[in-house]
Order: structure tokens, then sequence, then C-alpha cells
């Protein structure tokens, strides 16, 4: 298996239970994070090696990414798997699937890249790389279909780990919020290349929203490892700001909070999960943003949106996502209580959608796959 950066790391991590429940002798290894880990997966290498994201912040990286890459594939090479497993990481992953498939491995890809939004010549490289694609969102296995791929909808995993009502008295109590105060949960991403650009703006809007209202808190989930990399840019941009970073526990400071400031990702859905109402926020080096604008097909970028098909959640990119901008979205969500809960009733029917036996759909696919 191979999963490159925090999220996989989790989806990985739930798709293990389901193959060692079927499989109990079974032995994982490859590239992985500390979720794959206790599950007792073998990382050669850690997960973040291949947390990048951007055309340009990649080029830094790029020779020692190949290199993995190229040991990776040798390694597999010589001692071939029953199947290999691309947790997302598409980038990384296609181009090794297609040469393990040739080989004779069998080749799963979970998490289908969203050629549905961008890059969708990309489906051409899929049907050469994967004798599997398991599916989160329910309308891939049709797209998938019309291409001869075999793709199968499996739900998502997180959406099954998430209960439909959100322990929110429990978890602000948990992280010592009192039931009147208001919390702001800040999640800036899980990519050192994305936080240094969308971390200044969510601390520089948490300077703003505690100037105008001072006595809102602050929580900052963080990713395993990257406390150092926050800790200094918080001091540059909020000294004064009461924010609380917590050694992972993304799930309880979404549902503990009122509002989530979300860098666009993965977090953005497991907000929408908790049915909290957010502001989603992205930004990249310029010459990132441009070559991927010229490849998107849809006008939203964040999942809740793409799902609801609708700017159900504001959306705040590049020069749009100020620090004043932000936090006039936060005001909007926490001074309009009727608008949170029309939200939270549209959250939950996809949250019911998303929500299926995902180890079992998943493991079934992939026992047909190597049994051929």
């Amino acid at each position: 298996m191979v999963a490159g950066e925090a999220s996989g790391d989790v989806l990985a991590g739930l798709l293990l239970d389901g193959l060692r429940a079927r499989w109990p002798a079974l032995t994982a290894e490859g590239i992985g994070g500390p979720k794959m880990a206790e599950r007792g997966f073998a990382a050669w290498w850690p997960h973040d090696k291949l947390a990048v994201r951007g055309y340009v912040e990649v080029l830094g990286h790029f020779r020692e990414i190949v290199g993995i890459r190229n040991q990776l594939t040798e390694r597999l090479m010589k001692d071939k798997p029953d199947v290999f497993i691309g947790v997302d990481a598409p980038d990384f992953n296609l181009d090794l699937e297609v040469k393990l498939r040739a080989a004779g491995v069998k080749t799963v890809h979970f998490i289908s890249p969203s050629i549905w939004a961008w890059r969708g010549k990309r489906v051409e490289k899929i049907k050469k790389a994967a004798d599997l694609v398991l599916c989160i969102f329910p309308f891939e296995p049709e797209i998938y279909a019309k291409h001869g791929v075999n793709a199968v909808y499996v739900g998502h995993p997180i959406a099954s780990e998430i209960p439909l009502e959100a322990p929110r008295a429990e978890a602000r109590a948990g992280l010592g919020v009192g039931e009147h105060e208001t919390l702001i949960a800040v999640l800036p991403g899980s990519r050192r290349s994305e936080i240094q650009y969308v971390a200044p703006r969510l601390f520089g809007a948490a300077r703003e929203i505690f100037k105008a209202r001072p006595g809102t808190r602050f929580v900052v989930p963080v990713v395993t490892g990257l406390r150092h990399v926050i800790e200094p840019i918080r001091r540059q941009y909020a000294p004064e700001v009461p924010i609380e970073l917590l050694d992972g526990r993304s799930h309880d400071a979404l549902a503990a909070c009122d509002v989530a400031l979300v860098a666009s990702g993965t977090a953005t859905l497991e907000a929408a999960l908790f049915k909290r109402p957010l502001v989603v926020v992205y930004a990249m080096h310029a010459i990132s943003w441009q070559m991927g604008k010229r490849m998107h097909y849809q006008p939203w970028i964040s999942l809740p949106n793409i799902l609801l098909r609708d700017f159900a959640v504001p959306e705040l990119l590049q020069r749009d996502a100020s620090p004043e901008k932000i936090a006039a979205a936060a005001f909007k969500w926490l001074d309009d209580p009727a608008a949170c809960e029309a939200l939270r009733v549209r959250f939950e029917a996809v949250h019911r959608e998303l929500r299926r036996d995902t180890a079992r759909l998943a493991t079934d696919a992939i026992e047909a796959v190597l049994k051929g």
C-alpha cells in the first residue's frame, strides 16, 4: 500500500481494518503513516515524504520523490505482492500501478482522482493502471463504466466513522469550552507546502475575529510532526489570540466548534459530516494556481459544494482569501442560526448517502479481483 498524506493515512487505516477482518494473516507494507502503523502496517518510508501539493511546490522535492518511487518499484518487482493498493496520491501511485500491473501484479486504486472536476484525460492512465477503482462518491462508477474501467462505489469510510449526530456537548467538555462560549476550529491543511500559504490567512482571520469579539476561542488540530511548522506562523500572525494547538483531535475540534475555517481538502468533507458551518480557504503559488485553474471543470473546489452542486459554503481562494474576508464569512455563520440549521439538514442528507459498509464492500471487490 502507498498512502501519501495524512488524509490518505486515515483512509488506508480504515481500509486495513476491513482487510485484516477478511484476511487475518495479512501482511501489509509500503508507504504509510501512524494510523496505518496502528494496524500493523510496516512503513518503508513515512507518508509525509509524498505530502506536497502544487506544480511549483513539488519541484523542490521532485528528486527525492522520484528516487523513492524508483526504489519502491524495484523492491516490489523483486518481491511481488498479491495486490498493490494505491491510496489517493495519484501523481505518485498511477505510474507505479501501470508498471506493476504490466508485470502481473493486481492493482487497486482507492479513491478515484477527481476526473469529474479536472484533468479528465487522466482516465486513460487509470484504465492502464488499475484492475479496480474503489470510489467514495456515488456518481463516479458510471463515469468509469463509460471508459471500460472496473469501478465500485464503496461509500466514504469517514462517513461511517463519524456519527450521524455529533457528540457536541461531550467534545466541548473535553476541550474545556463552556456552553455559551464561541469556539472556532482552524484547520490549515496537512502538508507543509499548503500550510505556508493557508495558515497565515487563517491566523490573520483569527486575529480579526478576536479583535471584534474578544471572548472567542480558537483550536487548531495539528497533524503529527507539523507543530513546529504551524507554531511560528501562529506567533507571527496572531500572537495575542488565545489559540490552542491540539495534537491531532480534528474530530473533537469539529464536533465542538461553532464555525470551522478549513483549507480545501478532505477536512472540508469532515466538517460537513460533523454538520458544522464552514468557510473554505485555499491559496498556493500563483503559477500553480493558474495552471490548475485552466484544467478545472466545475465552479466549486470544496467537496461539500461539489456534492451539493451549490455554493452552500463560501470558498475564499487566492487573493480573495484575505483575513478580513474570512472573518466576515465566519461572522455571517455566527450571526445566522437559521442558515446554520438549513446547512445542517443538507449535510445530514450527504452523510446518509456516503454512509456505507465500506470495509465489506471494498474487500468484496478486492477479493473478486484476486480471484480473477
